[in-house]
This record gives C-alpha cells, sequence and structure tokens, in this order.
C-alpha cells in the first residue's frame, strides 16, 4: 500500500506531470511558484492563529473585610500597646512607619488584633485566609453566573502561608468540585503574585480550554512580627488584609479584558536584590521579614532591566525611533542621564503594585509618570493598604469604578516582590463598556 502511495506521489510531483499542470492552467513555472508560496504562507498563519488562545479576563471582584476591622492610627496603637509585647521604642518607630506610608485610617488590620487577647496563631491565621478565600471566590461565582463544575483549574496564591491542606484544597471541599479538577497553590512569591497567577491561569487555559479560577491572598496573622528588629517591624505597619479572585477563559463573550501580554524578569542572582526582602530570624530566634533600606533602589534597577526588554514588544515605532535618537545624542554630547521611552503612549493606563509611598514614587520616577497616573496606586495604598499581590486588582476596581476605563483602553498590570521579581499583564479592555 505505501509503495503504490509512494509511486503516485512521485509520478504528480514529477516535473512532467507538473508542466502538464501549469499548460492546462495556462501559467507559467515562476507564477505557479509564487502562487504555491502564498498558499503555504496562508496555511502557516491559519496554522498559528488556530493554536494561538486568546485568553480573557471574565471578571473580577476584591475582598471587603467587616467594617470592624478597620484600622485608624489611634486604634492600632492602642493595640499594640495592650498585647505588651512591644517595647515603647519599637511602638513609637512603628508609630513613625505608619504616618509616613500614606495608608489612611480605612484600611483593614488582622482579625487576631481586635480579640481579647491579641497573640496571633495558627488557628486565627487559617481562619483569616479561610474567610477571604471563600468570601471572594463565592462573590465572584455570583458575579459572572458561574457554576463551579464549569471550573477546570484553580490556582491560589498565598506568599507567606502554606497550611496542608493547601487553600486550593480547601476551596476544592467547599465548592463541592469533582476529582477531575486541576488545583496550583502558589507560595513565596511576594507581592508579585498577583501577575504571577494570571500567568500560570492563562497557561492552564491556552492548555486546557477550560476556566480557571485564580485567587489571591495574604495572610498578615501568620507573619507578625513580635520581636525589636527595626527592618522586621516594618511589615507590621504596611501590611493589611486584602484578597481578590479572578476568573480567565477562552470565551470572549461577555469579558471585560483580554490578556494580550505577559512578561516576567528575576534578578535573584544578584545578592543586594535577591536579600532585598528577606525572612529570617532576628537576635532571639523570632521570625520575620527583613524590609532592608536598599529596596527601593533595587526596585528601581530591576524596573530599568525590565522596561528595557519590554519597550520594543509595546512601543510604537515612531517613539522607538525617538528613545533611539535620544539616546544617540546623549551618548554624544556624554550625558550620563538615564533616558526612559515614553510608556504613555503605549497604555492608557498603569496599575502599580503599591508596595508603599516611596516604591510608587521611585517607580514614578523611573517611568518618568505623572501624577495623575500614580493618582490611582496613591489612593488604593491610602484606601486599603498594602495587601501585597492582590493590590493591582483594587487599584483596577478603582479605575473602574472611576470611570476611567474605556472600551479599547489598554492597562499596564506592574507588580514585583520577593526574590526579586517582577511581573506583569498587559490588558486590553476592548470587550465591555466601562459606562456603569
Amino acid at each position: 500500500m505505501w509503495s503504490t502511495f509512494t509511486a503516485l506521489l512521485a509520478l504528480v510531483l514529477s516535473q512532467k506531470t507538473l508542466s502538464h499542470v501549469f499548460s492546462l492552467l495556462h501559467i507559467s513555472l515562476p507564477q505557479a511558484l509564487t502562487l504555491l508560496f502564498f498558499l503555504s504562507l496562508s496555511l502557516l498563519l491559519i496554522i498559528r492563529n488556530r493554536n494561538h488562545t486568546r485568553i480573557y479576563l471574565l471578571d473580577y471582584t476584591c475582598y471587603k473585610p467587616p467594617s470592624t476591622q478597620k484600622c485608624p492610627l489611634e486604634n492600632v496603637e492602642f493595640l499594640v500597646r495592650r498585647s505588651r509585647v512591644f517595647s515603647p521604642e519599637s511602638v513609637s518607630f512603628m508609630r513613625s512607619i505608619v504616618l509616613k506610608s500614606g495608608i489612611g485610617s480605612e484600611s483593614y488590620g488582622a482579625p487576631f488584633l481586635f480579640a481579647e487577647n491579641p497573640t496571633p496563631n495558627f488557628n486565627l491565621a487559617l481562619a483569616e485566609s479561610l474567610d477571604s478565600v471563600l468570601t471572594t471566590t463565592l462573590q465572584l461565582l455570583s458575579k459572572t453566573r458561574t457554576q463551579p463544575s464549569s471550573l477546570g483549574s484553580i490556582v491560589v496564591s498565598c506568599g507567606m502561608f502554606a497550611p496542608t491542606p493547601s487553600l486550593a484544597s480547601f476551596l476544592v471541599s467547599k465548592l463541592g468540585l469533582t476529582e477531575s479538577i486541576k488545583t496550583y497553590n502558589l507560595s513565596g512569591m511576594g507581592c508579585s503574585s498577583g501577575a504571577i497567577a494570571l500567568d500560570l491561569g492563562s497557561s492552564l487555559v491556552r492548555t486546557h480550554r477550560s476556566p480557571v479560577l485564580v485567587v489571591v491572598t495574604e495572610n498578615v496573622s501568620h507573619n507578625w512580627y513580635v520581636g525589636s528588629d527595626r527592618s522586621m517591624l516594618v511589615t507590621n505597619c504596611i501590611f493589611r488584609v486584602g484578597c481578590s479572585a479572578a476568573l480567565l477563559t477562552s470565551q470572549k463573550a461577555g469579558a471585560k479584558f483580554e490578556l494580550v501580554r505577559t512578561m516576567r524578569t528575576h534578578h535573584g542572582s544578584d545578592d543586594s536584590a535577591y536579600k532585598a526582602a528577606f525572612q529570617r530570624e532576628d537576635e532571639k530566634g523570632l521570625v520575620g521579614v527583613s524590609l532592608t533600606k536598599d529596596l527601593v533602589r533595587v526596585a528601581g534597577l530591576a524596573l530599568r532591566d525590565h522596561i528595557r526588554a519590554l519597550a520594543p514588544h509595546v512601543l510604537p515605532i515612531s517613539q522607538m525611533v525617538l528613545y533611539v535618537c535620544r539616546t544617540i545624542h546623549a551618548r554624544v554630547r556624554r550625558e550620563a542621564k538615564v533616558l526612559v521611552p515614553d510608556f504613555m503612549h503605549a497604555f492608557e493606563h498603569v496599575c502599580i503594585h503599591t508596595g508603599g509611598k516611596a516604591v510608587i514614587d521611585q517607580v514614578g520616577k523611573v517611568l518618568c509618570l505623572d501624577p495623575h497616573v500614580l493618582e490611582p496606586a496613591h489612593a488604593v495604598l491610602h484606601r486599603f493598604g498594602n495587601t501585597s499581590g492582590s493590590l493591582v486588582f483594587y487599584e483596577m476596581a478603582y479605575l473602574e469604578a472611576k470611570g476611567r476605563i474605556k472600551k479599547g483602553d489598554r492597562v499596564w498590570v506592574l507588580a514585583f516582590g520577593t526574590g526579586f521579581k517582577r511581573g506583569e499583564k498587559i490588558a486590553m479592555a476592548d470587550l465591555r463598556g466601562f459606562a456603569n
């Protein structure tokens, strides 16, 4: 059989047969080859487009804790003093950090702070995570009218708290999902976990072609530091309770955003970047996360490297040409100033992870962003504090609530975390209007 097929194929492809076919079609050999080239190119493009699955963010929700967990500075100071585990010097230091942090009086503290005995333990930490993760997930499923049984995968990211069974398994149990569900639990990703979880979720949608639930949270109770090392006390001052959930799909109908590009960079090979935010024991054996004074500088340097890799993929050609000309001109004149392209020609909105006021200002300085571009980051930091990886979703919600996102707008979601990692998602709001 194969020998017969091979003989027929040789006959068809023989020069004499081809010449006979061309004469019947009244075309020359060069014309036929040109036609064959374009047919092959069209076939390759069709195959490529069929293999490229578009990823859509159907919708998302952000967790809003009970109003009883709000933390005005006076309440926080009272609760901290009541615990009697911090020296007067440590209390004074934390007060000064909160005053400089840019966090307002409406952010939400961990539930254990309001207990009669404000001492964090595993059970309180577990209750904090389970409540936020389940509440946010149920709100999203109700909002999108999605049946839990339609989910193909679940991705849960919680940087500093990894109980067993995992938080993803907890959702499987509470939602009553079948044994075919695929679960992924991320930890240790720091404040970049939101963008990284979306990246993993996008890959799962492309692979399995089924909806993916992405939940991003952090745990304040489990990481409350009770020592006196000032580099570790900072985390007590800036981190607040928060959680977000998003539903990714390959179906365009009803989606809010299309996720059009992902880029991640890692600077862990550099010691100063690797140890900029580091979990360790202090001199008394108490565990905490140390935020070094080098953190802001490391964030700036990592961002410069990141945008250098990003620019060719997103900037218009005119901006790239202008940037190259300016760079050549600066080098000819031996100017030491670092030039940065204008990324606002590529995006209408930027959601910057609001790690703190100093971090936001540093990002704005590196990217040469106007104050109105940074305003959502400052506003969300003031309202919710640093909720870690979920915070970029709070910024997106802020922009949407203010009616700033219009159909066709491009949103740059930029986050960075321990390691030192930087991740981003570029979303395009070209699918559903935001007038309401």
